[in-house]
């Protein structure tokens, strides 16, 4: 089968589509033919040997995959060959075939396709617990969701509005993103190109600063969303797409009780309690036509080298997929 693997650690042009051999389910494991692959940030930090967890190589990224079970272990009980599914893997989405185990599977409702199935697990996961788990959302409160035109944005934006954020305050680095942001439901649209946008959060909020804030930048991205915050905020960190590192004087969070917390989505995924209830939310919001996913763009495994660098340009919206 045809893969795409990394044997060192770089830029995109890493990444090379290799000839290995199909896996084979074991036990309670099931065989995947992949339609569908979500690409996200996290595989271009494994790309870059910069993820939070060490990556071995030689490497197939991928986590984010949807498709066909077509073949299961000889102790599989819940699914059979056949069925549409989607699911978080480890690593090795980047592929025709992939192994993975019965229990994390979602099958798909015949309605949503292998596209828009694979835009919502991890990003919108990823949103709903940064909202809800982590940031401890309210009703009425204000949230700021920087770049609210990506994958994790469009979700957080839509969702904090479906938990009852008061005023959900959207950054983006273009017009026709904020524009995507606000058919989300943002209620304040701030262009983070512009050297004073965190003035305009503090006069949306009316001085008082945001409850919630979503900052995946890091570098002086969080240093200015740091002063953005309110009394009691909290500031939820999910990543670092900029590749620069912030520095934070924990004493100055003291004077207005706020939080900086962390979010990484594979220890949600240690916790049923967390994860299934979510999932199940997650997808009857997409069931009722109250949550919307955005493809940002749908390209043949064999381009993987060029979304890396599409998605790292930060000139995207929504979810960007390859298909093998």
């Amino acid at each position: 089968m045809k893969a795409v693997q990394l044997t060192e650690f770089g830029g995109p042009e890493v990444l090379h589509v290799v000839e290995i051999e199909r896996p084979i389910p074991k036990g309670h494991e099931v065989l995947i033919e992949i339609k569908a692959i979500g690409v996200n940030y996290a595989d271009t930090a494994r790309r870059e040997g910069q993820y939070v967890v060490k990556t071995t190589l030689p490497f197939i990224p991928g986590a984010e995959i949807a498709g066909v079970v077509v073949e299961v272990g000889d102790k599989v009980t819940t699914v059979k060959p056949g069925t549409r599914v989607v699911t978080l893997i480890e690593s090795a989405g980047y592929a025709e075939y992939a192994v993975t185990d019965e229990r994390t599977l979602i099958p798909l409702p015949e309605q949503l396709d292998f596209q828009h199935a694979v835009a919502l697990p991890l990003q919108g996961l990823s949103a709903y617990h940064i909202l809800k788990t982590m940031g401890r959302l309210e009703k009425g409160e204000s949230v700021l969701v920087h770049a609210a035109a990506g994958g994790v944005g469009t979700i957080a934006v839509q969702l904090a509005k479906l938990f009852g954020a008061g005023q959900v305050i959207a950054t983006a680095s273009s017009t026709d993103k904020l524009e995507l942001a606000r058919e989300m439901g943002a209620d304040v649209l701030v262009n983070y190109t512009e050297p004073d946008w965190e003035k305009q959060v503090l006069e949306a909020t009316g001085g008082r600063g945001v409850n919630v804030a979503l900052e995946m930048v890091g570098g002086e991205v969080f240093n200015k969303t740091l002063k953005c915050l309110a009394t009691f905020g909290r500031l939820v960190v999910f990543g670092a797409a900029s590749g620069e590192q912030s520095r934070l004087y924990p004493g100055a969070l003291m004077a207005r009780n706020q939080s900086v917390i962390g979010f990484f989505l594979p220890q949600i995924m240690r916790k049923p309690e967390l994860l299934q209830p979510s999932l199940v939310e997650l997808l009857t919001y997409l069931g009722e036509g109250k949550l919307k996913l955005t493809i940002g763009g749908v390209f043949p495994l064999e381009d993987a080298a060029n979304v890396h660098r599409l998605l790292q340009s930060r000139k995207t919206k929504g979810k960007l997929i390859l298909e093998p």
